[in-house]
C-alpha cells in the first residue's frame, strides 16, 4: 500500500462531491452541479440573514415593548403608591383635626372662632419650622413708603389682616427705610396682638458708609436694631439675608444670624436670592459648629420664572428643610395685563428707577410673553376668574410654596389677589397641564430623566 496520502481535491469531476463527515458521500447522478449548488447556496445564505435579521427585528421589538410594558407599570405603582399616601395623609389630618376638636370642646372654644375658619386663608408652615404662616402674604416693595400714600398703606394692610393675612414682608433697603416706618406706625395704631402677626425684614442695604451694607457680625445687629427701631418692635418673626455677600465669610454670617436670634431680636432666619451652594454651605456651617440653621429662602416665582422653585428648593427641602417663601407672582405686574397696549403713566414700569423693567416689557422677549398672556387670559376666562388671581392660584398649587408674596397699590387690587385662593381648588391637574404647554418652560429635575 502507498504511503502517500492523496489530495482529494485532485482529480475531481465537476460532479462528484466531497463527502460531508458522517454524511452519505458523493451526490447522486442528475444532481446539480457545482455552479447551481453554488448559487443555490448564496439565495441560501440570503434567507439566513434575511432570517437572522427579522429575528433580530423581533427580538428588539419585543424588548423594547417589555421595556415599556415595565415603564407603564412602574407608573401606575408610583401614581398607586402617590394615591395611597395622599388617602392616608388625609385620614391623619382628620384623625388631628378631631383629636383638635376634643381638645378645645373640653375647654369651651370652639374652631369656628378661629381666623382660618372665618377668613377662609389656609397656612402653612414655613420650611420644616413650625412657623405658621398665611399662604399669601404682603409686600410692601415699592408701595409703602413710595408708590402710595400713608392712608393707602394703612387701608392695604387692615385689609390683608381681616382676610386672615398673617405674613408682612419688608426690608431696610424698601424706600431707605421708610417702608419698615410706614408699616411699623400702622401695627402700632391698629394695637393688633403682636403674636397673631409674621414680620419679616431684610438685611443687606441700610445706607450709604461701607460698613452700613453687606452680611458682616456688625452690619447684621446695627441693621437689625435699626429696622426695629423704625418698626417700633421688639423684635421680628424671620431675618432674611437679602442676597449672598461675597465679601464676608458665611461661617460669619451665620454666627451673626444665631446672635441675634439669641438675644430676642429674630425668631428665625432665613436666605434671599442665594443658590442652592450658597444655602447649603450656610446649614452645613451651622451644623459644624452648632449653630442655628437657615429656615427658609426667599425667591422670585411666576409663570416666566420657574427652575429655581420648581427644581432646586424642593431639594433643599427634602435635604435639610428649607422652606420657600416667593415674590412678585405677577412678574412686577407683566402678568397682570396692564402693559399689553404699552406702558400706562401710572404704571410701576413708569416710574423713576425702572427703566431696567420697561426695557423688559418692550423687549422681543416680553412681546413674546404678551403673546403667551393672551391665551393664558382665555384659560382665565373658562375658570371664571381674571389672569391675576390665576396666576397667584398657579403659585399656591405648588406645594413647595409656603407663602406668595403679593404686592398691590389699591384696595381692589389686593381684594382681587386675595381672591385668588377661590380658584386654587379649581387648577386640575389637566388645567395645570395645558398652562404648562402654553407656556412652554416647565422645569424638571435630573429625577425626572430615566436613564
Amino acid at each position: 500500500m502507498s504511503s502517500i496520502v492523496q489530495n482529494p481535491y485532485i482529480g475531481r469531476t465537476p460532479n462528484t462531491r466531497m463527502p460531508r463527515p458522517g454524511g452519505s458521500g458523493a451526490l447522486p447522478p442528475g444532481s446539480r452541479s457545482s455552479s447551481v449548488s453554488s448559487g443555490g447556496g448564496m439565495s441560501a445564505g440570503k434567507l439566513l440573514s434575511l432570517a437572522s435579521m427579522s429575528e433580530s427585528v423581533h427580538s428588539g421589538l419585543s424588548f423594547f415593548l417589555s421595556e415599556q410594558t415595565l415603564e407603564q407599570e412602574e407608573r401606575q405603582q408610583r401614581s398607586h403608591h402617590l394615591a395611597e399616601f395622599q388617602r392616608l395623609k388625609e385620614v391623619r389630618a382628620a384623625a388631628q383635626l378631631k383629636n383638635l376638636e376634643d381638645f378645645l370642646k373640653m375647654n369651651h372654644v370652639s374652631l369656628r372662632d378661629s381666623t382660618s375658619y372665618s377668613t377662609g386663608m389656609i397656612y402653612r408652615n414655613l420650611g420644616k419650622s413650625g412657623l405658621r404662616v398665611s399662604c399669601l402674604g404682603l409686600g410692601t416693595w415699592v408701595t409703602f413708603g413710595g408708590q402710595i400714600t400713608n392712608e393707602v398703606a394703612e387701608e392695604l394692610t387692615t385689609l390683608a389682616y381681616e382676610n386672615g393675612i398673617n405674613l408682612f414682608d419688608t426690608a431696610e433697603v424698601y424706600s431707605a427705610g421708610k417702608a419698615e416706618v410706614v408699616l411699623g406706625s400702622v401695627i402700632k395704631k391698629k394695637g393688633w396682638s403682636r403674636s397673631s402677626l409674621v414680620i419679616t425684614t431684610k438685611i443687606f442695604w441700610g445706607g450709604k458708609a461701607e460698613t452700613e451694607r453687606g452680611l458682616s457680625r456688625k452690619h447684621i445687629i446695627e441693621g437689625l436694631r435699626a429696622s426695629l427701631q423704625r418698626l417700633q418692635l421688639d423684635y421680628v418673626d424671620v431675618v432674611f439675608a437679602n442676597r449672598p455677600d461675597p465679601n464676608t465669610p458665611i461661617e460669619e454670617t451665620v454666627r451673626a444670624m444665631t446672635h441675634v436670634i439669641n438675644h430676642g431680636m429674630a425668631l428665625y432666619w432665613g436666605t434671599s436670592r442665594w443658590n442652592s451652594m450658597e444655602i447649603m454651605e450656610a446649614y452645613s456651617v451651622a451644623r459644624q459648629f452648632n449653630q442655628i440653621p437657615p429656615v427658609c429662602e426667599q425667591a422670585e416665582y411666576h409663570m416666566f420664572q420657574r427652575e429655581k422653585v420648581e427644581v432646586q428648593l424642593p431639594e433643599l427641602f427634602h435635604k435639610i428643610g428649607i422652606g420657600a417663601m416667593t415674590w412678585s407672582p405677577l412678574a412686577c405686574g407683566i402678568i397682570s395685563g396692564k402693559y399689553n397696549n404699552g406702558i400706562p403713566s401710572s404704571s410701576r414700569a413708569s416710574l423713576k428707577g425702572y427703566q431696567w423693567m420697561k426695557d423688559k416689557i418692550l423687549s422681543e422677549e416680553g412681546h413674546r410673553q404678551q403673546v403667551k398672556l393672551k391665551e393664558l387670559h382665555a384659560v382665565a376666562e373658562q375658570l371664571g376668574c381674571t389672569l391675576p388671581q390665576l396666576a397667584i392660584a398657579w403659585c399656591l398649587r405648588n406645594e413647595g410654596v409656603n407663602a406668595v408674596l403679593i404686592g398691590a397699590s389699591t384696595a381692589d387690587q389686593l381684594r382681587e389677589n386675595i381672591q385668588a385662593i377661590q380658584v386654587l381648588p379649581k387648577l386640575s391637574l389637566s388645567l395645570v397641564s395645558e398652562i404648562d404647554n402654553i407656556l412652554g418652560n416647565k422645569s424638571y429635575s435630573k429625577k425626572d430623566f430615566r436613564l
